[in-house]
């Protein structure tokens, strides 16, 4: 089992909304939803270019996916969870505009969100008691890609190699989209979301769960900025 404290809107605002009916899940319910084709698109290709998202649900990472240290239970999670909860306050969100992340697309701030970088970085400092080490696999995973000296010691210290200077808000919604169909890409994302709302306020924290290595993540709880209550 794995757990991580994402934001995501609440589940019927628009844009929660709109994004799992691109991702073609809710991370909400479980649902699923068919893939539907938008030219230059087919059905089967914008399947599988959401596919790696898909599996996490639409959010922003705040504290990424780690497994549980050995005595910490899922009701531990939820208590320190609403605990940070209780001594944050809302951060006011930039309105979101599409962007490519190299290969990737997701909504990013249109200006920066310096409260948020701070909420994020604070959240991944409060659960590093409860984040059991990364295995050999997992740390060889991270590393793939290649990270810069920073990054290595993100990941050596907090689990993570994008955490802390090198955070950036970002609400995922493609995997890797090759080069030549990239630009198509960002203009059917720009279709699909610019009439959608995309001015928020990171209000709430949400635990994530994947039960099982590979098995999609699922909303347990959300919890208010400012008061810690269950919402």
């Amino acid at each position: 089992m794995r757990i991580a404290v994402f934001f995501t809107p609440q589940a019927d605002h628009p844009l929660t909304l709109a994004a799992a009916r691109w991702l073609m899940r809710d991370a909400f319910t479980g649902a699923h939803f068919a893939p539907v084709a938008a030219d230059p698109f087919n059905a089967d290709d914008l399947h599988a270019l959401t596919a790696e998202p898909r599996r996490y649900g639409f959010h922003a990472t705040i504290k990424a996916p780690f497994r549980l240290t050995t005595g910490a239970g899922l009701a531990d999670a939820d208590a320190l969870l609403a605990g940070f909860c209780r001594e944050a306050k809302p951060c006011p969100l930039p309105e979101l505009e599409v962007a490519a992340l190299g290969p990737f697309f997701a909504l990013v701030p249109s200006a920066e969100a310096k409260a948020v970088s701070e909420l994020a970085a604070r959240a991944v400092k409060a659960f590093e008691p409860l984040r059991a080490p990364l295995d050999p696999h997992e740390l060889a995973r991270r590393r793939r890609g290649g990270l810069t000296p920073a990054q290595e010691a993100n990941l050596t210290a907090w689990g993570y190699p994008y955490v802390l200077d090198e955070f950036q808000f970002h609400m995922t919604l493609s995997g890797p989209v090759p080069a030549a169909r990239q630009a198509a890409m960002a203009s059917l994302l720009r279709e699909r979301f610019d009439a959608v709302p995309r001015q928020l306020a990171i209000d709430s924290l949400a635990l994530f769960v994947e039960e099982e290595p590979g098995a999609e993540f699922m909303i347990r709880c959300r919890y208010r900025l400012g008061d810690g209550a269950r919402v």
